[in-house]
């Protein structure tokens, strides 16, 4: 494995239709497939762990791998510090992980084997009840229509 890198992918567009794109730390596989250090914050489909393959010029990927994490996103209008100290034990004694923190938005990692029911129990008995915030799952649902599943899980959740 080589050394820790940053690239650039592509999130989607801004409200004037300019493309934005995330910064994001990625690990050089010994073939050249890129491992995700982190979830991303706006990039959709992506989670902590999974392997890529990176079209630079064009900041297109395409998934080879999939860790088997979910990537949660919680967002609120307040500071989110209280949402901060309230999940994130609670998230990490499933193992998982925060990998991005800024003051309005969480970013988690968290293996799909812990149970979806499990997950947005706990985050819903933090999250949104006062209007001011919400979560969303990252890499659970098709980025092009936000609704279909994508069903990535099946076969990590198959027993043996």
């Amino acid at each position: 494995m080589k050394a820790l890198q940053v690239i650039e992918l592509f999130a989607g567009l801004g409200a004037k239709g300019q493309p934005i794109v995330e910064k994001l730390q990625v690990r050089e596989l010994d073939n050249g497939q890129l491992q995700l250090v982190q979830s991303p914050a706006f990039v959709k489909g992506l989670a902590s762990g999974d392997v890529i393959k990176c079209d630079s010029p064009n900041q297109e990927f395409e998934i080879v791998q999939h860790s088997g994490n979910l990537s949660v996103r919680v967002f609120s209008r307040d500071d989110i510090a209280s949402l901060l100290d309230a999940l994130t034990p609670e998230i990490e004694k499933l193992g998982g992980e925060l990998d991005v923190e800024t003051p309005r938005m969480l970013v988690y990692s968290i293996h799909v084997s812990c149970g979806f029911n499990t997950i947005e129990a706990i985050l819903n008995q933090h999250v949104g009840d006062n209007g001011n915030s919400s979560w969303m799952y990252g890499n659970v649902y098709d980025p092009t229509d936000g609704q279909t599943l994508l069903n990535w899980w099946q076969d990590i959740l198959k027993p043996e």
